[in-house]
């Protein structure tokens, strides 16, 4: 029998399109006190590396620090990174990201990474010991060459000249010089925090997986591949380190391959460095339910995505766990072993996708007030 003030804990991401993770977290709370209003609910602000995670930070106590930075095709940005006792927390969808390309129009072949490497380079300066890149949500498929020329490589052509920045240009590279770089990087600790597990190159690389949603045409694929592996062999043999092949190495269209490769990061799913922010084990610990979920739960969930690091730490703690979503692609059998015991969908009760966004703050209200009775008020009915 669930006590008489029931303990709940909200760690959902935001839903794409609708509502952020903090209009999220106050529509469940909504819908939870509609129906149980003695109830006590944690809120924890989470996100698996991609948007929202310099926010989740900065609700977890850390320090904005404004910096301005080019966006990824060059225009100035204002961004921030967060810091708090010698660790920042940099997020390259806020600096250089889909977020930040001028009209939303998408440029597979010039667009670069150099806005996180300007950050990067600002919070090594404010003397952070171990960075944290968050590299989901990336416009760019460059290989980290931008980010690395901003924090003192260089990438030149036959003539001697530097390369303009994109992915695009890497076809033309005919030298790496990585003797700019800071030796302060010996003295950090890198963490490159995302869920993606693809290499580099090839049919799982960045180019192949995720430069289509970047914009990129067949053809462009094809000439970024190219340009990439040209790249890469030139960056290895100049590093030591042959990242190409490490998993992660294709995150952020290739960030990942120069994190690892040449600044020596290790890597961890963002969502699980989120939940470490915020204490996560701390409140679920008494807790009588957790509630998590984004906008779309599929397959990309299952790979490291929020809900699932959110749904296994409740069960290391025994703790039950159901999410609400805008629609599931999941099936139950998709679902064992997740931890997830059952799925609220906005589309349960409003099939009509384009009203179920455009209605998703009342809709999820009424969600989570079925959340409620079915697991606060009396047995649970998974």
């Amino acid at each position: 029998m669930a006590r008489r003030h029931p303990r709940l804990v909200v760690a959902c991401d935001k839903f794409k399109g609708s509502l952020t993770a903090a209009e999220v977290a106050d529509g469940i709370a909504r819908g939870v006190r509609r129906v149980a209003p003695d109830a006590e609910i944690a809120v924890v602000p989470v996100a698996d590396g991609g948007d929202g995670t310099l926010d989740a930070a900065l609700s977890a106590g850390f320090t904005r620090v404004a910096v301005t930075v080019p966006g990824p095709t060059g225009e100035p940005v204002d961004t921030a990174y967060a810091l708090r006792d010698g660790v920042a927390v940099v997020e390259m969808a806020d600096a250089c990201g889909l977020l930040r390309l001028p009209g939303g129009e998408l440029a597979p072949m010039t667009a670069s990474s150099r806005g996180l490497g300007v950050a990067l380079a600002a919070a090594l300066a404010d003397g952070a010991r171990e960075i944290v890149l968050g590299v989901g949500g990336s416009a760019s498929t460059d290989g980290g060459a931008g980010m690395l020329a901003a924090l003192g490589a260089r990438f030149l052509d036959a003539a001697g000249e530097d390369l303009p920045d994109g992915g695009g240009a890497l076809a033309a590279l005919a030298t790496v010089d990585l003797s700019g770089l800071s030796t302060g990087w010996a003295d950090v600790s890198v963490v490159l925090a995302t869920d993606v597990q693809n290499p580099l190159l090839g049919p799982q690389g960045a180019p192949r997986i995720f430069a289509p949603q970047k914009g990129a045409s067949e053809a462009q694929l094809a000439e970024l591949e190219d340009s990439l592996t040209h790249y890469a062999r030139l960056v290895t043999e100049a590093a030591g380190v042959d990242a190409r092949g490490l998993p992660g190495a294709g995150a952020a269209g290739g960030v990942g391959f120069a994190a690892l490769g040449v600044l020596g990061a290790t890597m961890r799913p963002g969502v699980e460095i989120v939940l470490g922010w915020s204490g996560f084990d701390t409140l679920v610990a008494d807790a009588d339910l957790v509630v998590t979920g984004e906008g779309s739960l599929d397959r990309q969930t299952l790979l490291g995505k929020t809900p699932a690091g959110v749904a296994a730490a409740a069960q290391r703690a025994g703790v039950p766990v159901v999410a609400v979503c805008g629609r599931s692609l999941l099936t139950p059998d998709e679902l064992t072993g997740t931890g997830i015991q059952r799925v609220y969908a906005l589309t349960d009760i409003e099939p009509d996708p384009a009203i179920s966004m455009r209605d998703a703050g009342r809709l999820i209200t009424d969600l989570a007030a079925a959340v409620a009775k079915d697991w606060l008020l009396g047995p649970s009915n998974p």
